[in-house]
């Protein structure tokens, strides 16, 4: 049963999202958020776990809102190929912008788990990947 459930979601997302550059810019937001969380899973001390996991909440947490996005972009701006399309610029930069910064938090956050870093640079990196959400909804205001 699980298998077609997947299949059914996949299609589901391939007629939302279609298959190029909006679709990209979803599973990119995705991947930055399991590295995040592959990263969590060796985290030793619980204090700094409990801070991580509630960071890595907030990141989750923003998944159906890049799927919004990504959904208004190639609705608006159908996109076939990885161009970006007229007028989609600031929307598909404040995607990749948070992707990015999914990305960069996930380093934030190894370096604590190796000792080599601070929790404060975890939280700033994720404040980052909301600032760039709010820029990319922007588009739609």
């Amino acid at each position: 049963m699980k298998l077609f459930k997947g299949r059914r979601r996949a299609k589901k997302i391939d007629q939302e999202l279609g298959k190029g550059l909006w679709r990209q810019a979803h599973d990119r937001y995705v991947r930055g958020l399991d590295r995040y969380h592959q990263i969590l899973d060796g985290v030793d001390d619980d204090a700094v776990y409990n801070q991580l996991v509630l960071i890595g909440d907030q990141l989750a947490e923003q998944l159906p809102r890049v799927y919004e996005l990504c959904r208004r972009g190639e609705l608006e701006f159908p996109a076939t190929e990885m161009q970006i399309p007229q007028g989609a610029h600031a929307l598909h930069s404040g995607l990749s912008r948070a992707a990015n910064h999914v990305a960069t938090t996930a380093e934030a956050e190894a370096m604590v788990r190796l000792s080599n870093g601070q929790l404060d640079a975890v939280r700033h990196r994720a404040s980052q990947v909301l600032d760039s959400l709010s820029d990319a909804e922007s588009v739609f205001k």
